[in-house]
């Protein structure tokens, strides 16, 4: 693998500090229209896709992605973008992992609202959540007995509900309602609970990094 070129995009799921503890690769933020197209002319081996914008910049176009399959590039999607094109263009060899590309794969989630939120722009630090995560994290504490199934579709609706760049945990607690012993349980849960995006992110550098070329 040391003599493979591997360009992975990345942001607010996982940093490409904690990124390349895990695989020595070109790291850039995430990927955005030509970027791709872009990396194309650079040869790479492999390109994996976690993190992409979807309302800053026109999204990655499914032409370029399929221009570096066609060319022999093998590309791996997880997380967010990366899951969404993936389950897009598995059928022409895109490759997807984890939870989120499973998901819309199965036709479970189908909207890039599931998986948007926003992030700065320097250092990519998410400023909300995104709502797989949300669900993700609700649907552990439900199946943990911290609330029960009405609370539950109260949460996800609430957290539906709000325009994407609003949607946060306090503001989601706060206008679900919930009992204050409840509340608390279930923050001290949240706490706890994985980052589903980032949990896939690295089983996107896992297997790049054991493939066996």
């Amino acid at each position: 693998m040391k003599n493979k070129k591997i360009i992975i995009f990345t942001g607010p799921s996982i940093t490409k500090n904690e990124a390349s503890k895990i695989l020595d690769a070109d790291y850039r933020g995430p990927v955005k229209r030509n970027d791709i197209k872009q990396v194309n002319s650079e040869n790479p081996d492999i390109i994996g896709i976690i993190d992409g914008v979807f309302h800053q910049n026109p999204a990655v176009g499914h032409k370029e992605i399929m221009a570096a399959l066609n060319k022999g590039i093998m590309v791996v999607g997880s997380s967010s973008m990366g899951a969404l094109r993936a389950a897009e263009l598995d059928s022409f060899g895109m490759i997807g992992i984890g939870y989120v590309y499973e998901k819309y794969r199965d036709g479970e989630i189908e909207s890039d609202d599931d998986v948007v939120l926003t992030f700065t722009e320097d250092d990519y630090i998410h400023c909300s959540e995104a709502l797989i995560t949300i669900e993700y994290s609700f649907k552990e504490a439900k199946e943990n007995g911290i609330i029960n199934e009405k609370e539950y579709n109260t949460l996800y609706s609430t957290a539906k509900s709000l325009f994407y760049p609003k949607r946060n945990y306090p503001l989601i607690l706060h206008k679900a309602k919930l009992n204050e012993k409840t509340k608390i349980n279930l923050e001290k849960f949240i706490d706890q609970t994985v980052d589903i995006k980032k949990q896939d992110a690295i089983k996107l550098l896992e297997y790049i990094k054991n493939i066996n070329l």
